[in-house]
Order: C-alpha cells, then sequence, then structure tokens
C-alpha cells in the first residue's frame, strides 16, 4: 500500500517563533489514523525563526534524529553536550533513560529542520548523542544512510538502537532510485524540495509517503530533488 499525505493535509501548528507541521499525532494536534508508522512515532517539519528555539525539556526513551536543511540549531544537553547541527548534518540522540536538552537558533536566519523520532526496541540504557556531516548525499550517489540499528549497513552512518535506518538521497530531475523494502517493513518518505513520483503516486514537496507491504519503492524525480526516507519494523 501507499499512503499519499499532503503537506495541507498535516496537522499545523502556529506558535510565532516556530511554524510546525506534523505527520503524526503530536501535541495538540490528534488523528487517531496518524498515531505512527510502525515504529516510527513522530515527524516534525519545522521552521524556527532566528534568536529562537526550544528551552530546556526531557526526553526518555526514544531515538530521537534532527535533520538540518537550511539554518543551524544548537544543542545543549543533561550530558554536558553542547554543538552545533549545521545545514546537511545529521544528529542521533539516544534519550534512554532520561535526559534533558535544549534546542536553540542562534542563527541570523530562519532555521528549517525534520525532527523524526523511532520507538527504541528496548527500554532503557544510557542517554547519548552523536553527529555528523554527511558529504556524500550528492546527486547520482544514490540513497546514503544516514542512521542505522540494522546489520549489515554502513559503518558510517550514525548508531541507533532500534531495528530501523534512516536514508537520504539527492536526485537530478529525470534521475530513478530504487529502494528494497523487507516483507512486513514499514517506510515513510519526505522529498525536502522538488517534486517526485512514487511508484506513480505524485507528491510535491514536504508531502508524505507512507508504503507498506510494497517490495521495491521506485521514485523518480520530476525536478531536482532531495529525500529522507525512514524504514522500521
Amino acid at each position: 500500500m501507499i499512503d499519499h499525505r499532503p503537506f495541507t493535509s498535516l496537522g499545523h501548528a502556529d506558535h510565532g517563533w516556530l511554524k510546525a507541521a506534523h505527520h503524526f499525532s503530536f501535541g495538540a494536534y490528534h488523528d487517531p489514523a496518524r498515531l505512527h508508522w510502525g515504529a516510527l512515532r513522530v515527524w516534525n517539519d519545522d521552521s524556527i525563526a532566528a534568536h529562537s528555539g526550544f528551552a530546556p525539556h526531557p526526553h526518555a526513551d526514544m531515538e530521537i534524529i534532527t535533520f538540518v536543511h537550511a539554518g543551524a540549531i544548537s544543542h545543549r544537553d543533561s550530558l554536558g553536550n553542547d554543538g552545533r547541527i549545521g545545514a546537511g548534518e545529521v544528529q542521533v540522540m539516544h534519550a534512554g533513560t532520561g535526559i534533558t536538552h535544549s534546542e536553540m537558533n542562534r542563527e541570523g536566519a530562519e532555521t528549517r529542520l525534520f525532527q523524526i523520532w523511532i520507538l527504541p526496541d528496548a527500554r532503557g540504557g544510557p542517554a547519548g548523542w552523536e553527529q555528523r556531516q554527511f558529504s556524500n548525499l550528492v546527486a547520482g550517489s544514490g540513497f546514503v544512510t544516514l542512521a542505522s540499528g540494522m546489520a549489515g549497513d554502513s559503518a558510517d552512518a550514525l548508531s541507533l538502537r532500534a531495528d530501523a535506518r534512516v536514508i537520504g538521497a539527492r536526485v537530478a530531475a529525470g534521475e530513478i532510485i530504487e529502494h528494497q523494502l523487507g516483507a512486513g517493513r514499514h517506510a515513510y518518505l519526505v522529498a525536502i524540495d522538488g517534486r517526485i513520483c512514487v511508484d506513480g503516486v505524485a507528491a510535491q514537496p514536504r508531502d508524505g509517503i507512507a508504503i507498506k507491504d510494497h517490495p521495491t519503492i521506485r521514485i523518480e524525480a520530476l525536478d531536482d530533488a532531495q529525500i529522507i526516507l525512514v524504514e522500521t519494523r
């Protein structure tokens, strides 16, 4: 099955400093048909105004992936980590038994990012934090594994404590890429920019595509595009 979820159909929130689109139920947005997709629990498309951000707040028992595609976000947490995640960089935070962090846009311009939450395979474990720049995310290179908890995936990927992977690709207009999806597994993908067509289903930038029981995912770029795909059990 392929379920196309147009950007306009997502849950939207405007807090002034934060404009958010929720692919799944989150905060004040609740849709019983969009609670999760497999182990994928949250996919927020956030635009954060300059010199603003999220004050310190706690998390536990969640794998939290932040992918910045414009601007930068600064991270500070209760483990003593303090870093800046720029455009094209990916951060994984293992919330484990508990962590408190803040995410602030200290830049002079708006920051745009995806924040993706995946349920871990097991509760608990020490909290942790990883970050990496992926310079190999270029047109013609196919999908690049950004984060994974699956055996056999690239050692260059950030780690996940879940039977899941996050992959990304840049594709040129007219280019076709494919991803093999195992039986019973879930995939969810979004094009940050550019129109795409997923097995005959046309999608605009920032639309969500939920996929299950579909062995080969075939993606055609109608424009130059950047794609993020999450696969889970």
